[in-house]
């Protein structure tokens, strides 16, 4: 299938879109994370775009995005309007079934908790990426910030197991350090990075360098705000998690117990690391397209399950 790339004026930013598939099919747009580009979705492209409309686009600051001049243009408001942007410019008035992964997940829960969008998003996957501001809350819950709740053993256990597996955000805030690792080998190292720990032979992205080194505001314009004055933010769109099990960056617990914001939603659980969308892109592509073809309609049924699944091995 053959892909057509689109320039989309963002406002402050031009952004690279890629598009192929059917143009009267039903629009699938996928929003990848850090610190890829839109090429990490190019094997699930390919098993979506003979049915589906499928677009993809590099996030301001990466692949051959431009990168915004301050570090307030990579807040959450900016990344929704983004996404806004890059709907307008390849659906119109259609509405399109989002999926995100890892920062891609975090910036489509801003655009499905946002009233604003609500009638476009169709549904909603995610993949190994929290709403922050549900994670925020939760974790006030966690440690007790209101007398009311009684936290388990287990609810701090699996607190303080995610705090281990985000060393790497605290990391990130640093000044100068982080950039410096990036540049001294961090960035032509990233494929052994992901052969060593997902077991992946992953292509090598041209733009690693500048995805990863913009990419670290990312966690910087947004995530202490978040921590500190989180908002409720309920879901607007059916919504299916799909949570890898070995997950370095993000633990399962943070896709349990979200009735109250997002009501009734689906959570498929897999054998897999954080990046599965590498690894297993015929498994993803498979519930991404069950979704969709369950929601093509509208919402659906309303009882929240959790599904267990295995792909593949590591």
């Amino acid at each position: 299938m053959i892909r057509d790339t689109l320039w989309v004026d963002a406002g402050d930013v031009r952004l690279a879109a890629y598009v192929s598939g059917p143009q009267d099919a039903p629009p699938i747009l996928l929003v990848h994370g850090y610190p890829d580009s839109a090429a990490v979705w190019e094997p699930v492209r390919a098993q979506l775009d003979a049915r589906h409309r499928v677009i993809s686009y590099d996030v301001r600051g990466a692949g051959a995005s431009q990168a915004p001049a301050t570090r307030n243009g990579y807040r959450l408001e900016r990344l929704a309007a983004d996404l806004a942007a890059v709907a307008n410019a390849t659906c119109g008035r259609q509405s399109f079934h989002l999926v995100g992964h890892d920062w891609g997940s975090i910036q489509g829960w801003e655009a499905v908790t946002d009233p604003q969008f609500k009638g476009r998003i169709t549904s909603y996957t995610s993949i190994s990426g929290p709403c922050l501001d549900h994670a925020s809350f939760g974790l006030r819950d966690r440690h007790g910030a209101d007398d009311k709740h009684r936290i388990s053993k287990q609810s701090l256990r699996s607190g303080f197991r995610q705090t281990l597996k985000s060393w790497y955000i605290f990391f990130f805030h640093l000044p100068w350090l982080p950039e410096l690792v990036w540049r001294l080998g961090g960035a032509r190292m990233w494929p052994l990075w992901l052969r060593v720990t997902e077991h992946l032979q992953a292509p090598r992205d041209p733009a690693q360098m500048r995805n990863a080194i913009n990419g670290l505001n990312l966690y910087r314009a947004n995530f202490l705000d978040k921590l500190l004055h989180p908002r409720p933010r309920h879901a607007h769109a059916p919504v299916q998690f799909i949570v890898p099990l070995r997950d370095r960056y993000v633990g399962p617990e943070l896709s349990v117990g979200q009735e109250g914001w997002l009501g009734p939603y689906e959570r498929i659980e897999l054998d897999a690391g954080h990046w599965v969308v590498l690894r297993e892109p015929e498994w993803i592509a498979a519930n991404i397209e069950r979704f969709v073809a369950r929601h093509r309609a509208g919402p659906a049924g309303p009882a929240t399950c959790s599904i267990n699944a295995r792909a593949g091995g590591e």
